[in-house]
C-alpha cells in the first residue's frame, strides 16, 4: 500500500516517488562523475605535462556527441528510456572501473585513456538526450521545469563535492581510486532505474514507426525561440564552458599548485553553480529566450574578468560568480527547449540541443589546449570570453524581437508546412 508525499513550491517534484528514488542516486552518480574529471585531467597531466594533450583527450571524450546524440534522442522517441539509461550506465561504469583498474595496476599508457575516454564519450552522447527526455516522464509536464531546476542542482551538488573529494584521493593515493568511485557511483543509478515503478510514469504514445531525425531538425528550425537559444549554447560550450581546462593550467602553470588546490577550484565553481540551479527554481517566470542572451553575455564577461585575476585566493573567490551565471544561463535554455518541446519529437530536439550544446568541444578544447600553450592560459580564456560576448551581441541584435512566438506548435503543422515546401 503506497501513500503520497505532499511536497509543493520550489520541491514540488519531490511529490513523485519515482523521482525520489532516482534524484539521491544521480547525486551519488554526479559526485563520482565529478571525481572522474579532475582524476583524468590529473592523470593527462601527470603523463605528458602538456596542455595541448589536456585539451587532445576533452575533445576525444566528447566527439562520440557528433555521431551518436541525434541517434540516442531518435531513441529516446522510440525505445522505454528506463532500459536505455540502464545499458548506458553499464557502458559508463564499465569504463570507469577499467581505467582505475589499469592506473592501479600500473599498467596505464596515454592511448588507454584516450580509448576509455571515447567508450565514456559514446555512453554519454547517447545518455543525455535520453535522461533529458526522460525527466518529463517522471514527473510530467506540469512539474518538469521544477525538475529541470532541481536536476542541475543535483548535477552541481556533485561538482561541489566531487571535484575536491578526488583532489584529497589523489593528493593521498594517486589518480586510480577516483575513477573506481565513479565506476561504482553507477551502480547506485542502475539500482535506482531498476526500482522505479513504470505505471507511474507519464508517458505519451511512442511513435509506430522508426522515427526520423530531420524531423527534430525541422521543427527545431521552425521555432525561433528554440534554435535561437541553441545558438547561445553553441558558443557557451565551445569557448565559455571550459573550467576544466581553465582550472587546470591556471592551477598548475600560473600559480604553481597541486592536485588538492586544482580540486578545490571545481568546488569554487560548483558553489556558484549550486547557488545558481537553486535560484533557478525561483526564476521561473523568466524563463524565456531573451533571458538566456542577456545572462549568456553576463557570463562570457565574468569569463573575461576571470582570466586577470592575480593570484590563487583571487581567482578561486571569483570563481562562483562564473559558475551563477553559466548556470543561469544554462539552465534556462534547457528548461526552454524541453518544456516548449511537443512531447512526441521532444528526445529528437534534445538529441539536437545536447549536440549543439557539447558537438563545439571537439573543435574548441584542442584549440583551447595549443593557444594556451601558445599565448598562455591568461590570454586564452579572455579571448574565449572576447568571442562568446560577440556572438551574443550579434544573436541579440539579430533575433531580439523574433524570439516571442508561441509554444504550442505542433509537430503535424510544421512537418506539413516544411513538406509543403
Amino acid at each position: 500500500m503506497g501513500f503520497k508525499v505532499k511536497v509543493d513550491g520550489n520541491w514540488r517534484s519531490f511529490r513523485h516517488r519515482n523521482y525520489r528514488i532516482l534524484f539521491p542516486a544521480n547525486t551519488i552518480s554526479n559526485i563520482g562523475s565529478w571525481a572522474q574529471r579532475v582524476a583524468q585531467d590529473w592523470l593527462i597531466l601527470e603523463l605528458t605535462h602538456s596542455g595541448t594533450y589536456l585539451g587532445i583527450v576533452t575533445a576525444i571524450q566528447f566527439t562520440p556527441v557528433l555521431f551518436f546524440s541525434l541517434h540516442g534522442g531518435a531513441l529516446a522517441d522510440r525505445f522505454n528510456k528506463r532500459k536505455l539509461l540502464m545499458g548506458t550506465n553499464a557502458l559508463g561504469a564499465f569504463s570507469a572501473l577499467a581505467l582505475g583498474a589499469l592506473v592501479m595496476t600500473h599498467h596505464i599508457k596515454l592511448w588507454h585513456v584516450f580509448a576509455l575516454a571515447a567508450v565514456l564519450g559514446i555512453s554519454t552522447a547517447v545518455d543525455a538526450p535520453v535522461r533529458q527526455a526522460f525527466a518529463s516522464e517522471i514527473v510530467g509536464h506540469d512539474d518538469l521545469p521544477n525538475a529541470v531546476s532541481l536536476n542541475s542542482a543535483n548535477f552541481n551538488a556533485g561538482r561541489l563535492f566531487g571535484p575536491a573529494i578526488s583532489g584529497l584521493l589523489i593528493a593521498a593515493f594517486g589518480t586510480g581510486p577516483s575513477f573506481i568511485v565513479n565506476g561504482v557511483s553507477y551502480l547506485f543509478a542502475i539500482g535506482a532505474l531498476i526500482a522505479m515503478r513504470e505505471d507511474e510514469f507519464f508517458q505519451s504514445d511512442r511513435p509506430k514507426t522508426m522515427t526520423n531525425v530531420r524531423e527534430g531538425l525541422r521543427y527545431a528550425l521552425a521555432r525561433p525561440d528554440i534554435y535561437v537559444v541553441m545558438l547561445m549554447v553553441f558558443f557557451l560550450g565551445t569557448f565559455g564552458l571550459n573550467f576544466q581546462i581553465f582550472n587546470a593550467l591556471m592551477a598548475t602553470k600560473e600559480f604553481g599548485k597541486g592536485p588538492a588546490s586544482y580540486g578545490l577550484l571545481g568546488t569554487f565553481v560548483a558553489i556558484g553553480s549550486f547557488s545558481g540551479a537553486i535560484a533557478s527554481a525561483l526564476l521561473e517566470r523568466f524563463r524565456k529566450t531573451r533571458f538566456v542572451i542577456l545572462a549568456g553575455g553576463a557570463f562570457a564577461i565574468a569569463i573575461i574578468v576571470l582570466s586577470f585575476m592575480p593570484n590563487y585566493t583571487a581567482y578561486a573567490i571569483f570563481l562562483p560568480i562564473c559558475g551563477v551565471t553559466a548556470l543561469t544561463t544554462m539552465i534556462t535554455a534547457n528548461s526552454i527547449v524541453q518544456v516548449n518541446s511537443d512531447p512526441a519529437i521532444r528526445g529528437r530536439v534534445m538529441g539536437i540541443y545536447l549536440l549543439i550544446f557539447m558537438g563545439g568541444t571537439p573543435l574548441g578544447s584542442p584549440l583551447i589546449g595549443v593557444m594556451a600553450e601558445v599565448v598562455g592560459i591568461r590570454l586564452t580564456m579572455a579571448g574565449c570570453g572576447l568571442i562568446t560576448l560577440s556572438a551574443t551581441t550579434i544573436i541579440w541584435l539579430k533575433y531580439k524581437n523574433r524570439v516571442d512566438v508561441p509554444a504550442d506548435i505542433s509537430v503535424a503543422g510544421v512537418l506539413k508546412s516544411a513538406n509543403s515546401n
